[in-house]
């Protein structure tokens, strides 16, 4: 009879063997250049607000508005996945990564109904990111007010 561990070291040489390395150089350069260009692109649409007479914030929130939809877009196309793969967290970290997050899951249970499936199941990547970004912010203003009312000065 053959020892346990034995086995475990034979079938972690066989998946070694059969999984292919993971070019981590092309990769980075990959994310590196595709989030670069993503966030280029928002800074060339926040200039041209600028350049219409918008103020700073009304342009950070045409270019919010314009990057979510435009990743939205692609989504729907299949191209923004596409895109997910060859840059990996290049195009996750942006703006548009939340964006993908919300639509993916929506297109995929669209067959199960609009309330059970896109409905419900549309938060199950974005879900936990919105829960503990309200809660830390919910905590943060508890203490900001605790410390506001007793004069103690925090920024």
């Amino acid at each position: 009879m053959s020892n346990p561990t034995d086995t475990t070291k034979d079938y972690q040489a066989y998946v070694d063997q059969k999984s292919p390395n993971s070019p981590i150089i092309k990769n980075c350069l990959n994310a590196f250049w595709v989030g670069g260009l993503i966030c280029a692109i928002g800074q060339i649409i926040a200039l041209f607000c600028k350049s219409r007479g918008f103020d700073t914030e009304t342009s950070g929130t045409i270019v919010s508005i314009l990057l979510i939809g435009f990743s939205a877009f692609l989504t729907g196309l299949n191209i923004f996945n596409k895109i997910g793969k060859f840059a990996g967290a290049g195009s996750l970290v942006p703006i548009t990564g939340f964006a993908n997050s919300i639509v993916a899951p929506a297109m995929e249970y669209k067959s199960e109904g609009y309330v059970m499936g896109v409905g419900g199941k549309m938060f199950t990547v974005a879900g936990p990111v919105l829960v503990f970004g309200i809660s830390t912010s919910i905590i943060v203003g508890i203490i900001y007010l605790i410390f506001n009312t007793t004069g103690i000065t925090l920024v």
